[in-house]
């Protein structure tokens, strides 16, 4: 945290933009203390080094996976809390500590709770790679490409007239755009 601090006092950033955490579901369910300590402990040193250094406005990249089983869709955003993996559990804690922390000392935040996040950057200069590849998406293009078996496609009891499931996607242009518009909201005097 000491050198979070000095980076922080040093720049005096406008606001911070949280995306660092460990996001694989299935690894948070065979490893939630790693989860734990990175997600949670990160996000505490961070608020924690803002607080010491002044830095108020915060914009948080969290899940839909606070939710876990929807007893609604589409899903409001009031909707209860209901993690059903350590993942979203640490993403719930997040968003508490950020409210907590609101009440403690001077901070405004957004929360920003993504579904599925798909897409690249359009002119091809930055993107990211997984291995082993999890995201439906380039598992589907490595499939369509003869680069691997095939494309499973998991459930068959949705209410939908096949059975098959349906899934919304957002672009990352678009979520970054929604990032830059929380920032900015923030920094206009929006509240949290």
């Amino acid at each position: 945290m000491v050198r979070l601090r000095a980076v922080l006092a040093r720049y005096r950033p406008a606001a911070v933009v949280h995306f660092a955490a460990f996001a694989y579901v299935g690894e948070s369910t065979l490893n939630p203390s790693l989860y734990y300590q990175n997600n949670v402990g990160g996000t505490a040193a961070l608020l924690g080094a803002m607080r010491d250094t002044g830095v108020g406005k915060f914009v948080f990249s969290s899940s839909c996976a606070v939710y876990g089983t929807p007893e609604v869709v589409p899903i409001p955003e009031q909707a209860p809390y209901a993690p059903i993996n350590p993942y979203g559990a640490t993403k719930m804690i997040c968003e508490r500590m950020l409210q907590e922390c609101a009440a403690a000392f001077p901070l405004s935040f957004m929360v920003l709770r993504y579904f599925n996040a798909a897409g690249a950057d359009p002119e091809g200069e930055i993107g990211e790679c997984h291995v082993p590849e999890t995201h439906a998406i380039p598992l589907l293009l490595e499939a369509a490409a003869g680069d691997s078996k095939g494309f499973t496609i998991f459930g068959d009891d949705y209410p939908m007239a096949d059975g098959t499931c349906v899934r919304d996607y957002v672009h990352v242009v678009d979520l970054a755009d929604a990032h830059v518009a929380a920032v900015r909201a923030l920094l206009n005097g929006a509240e949290s």
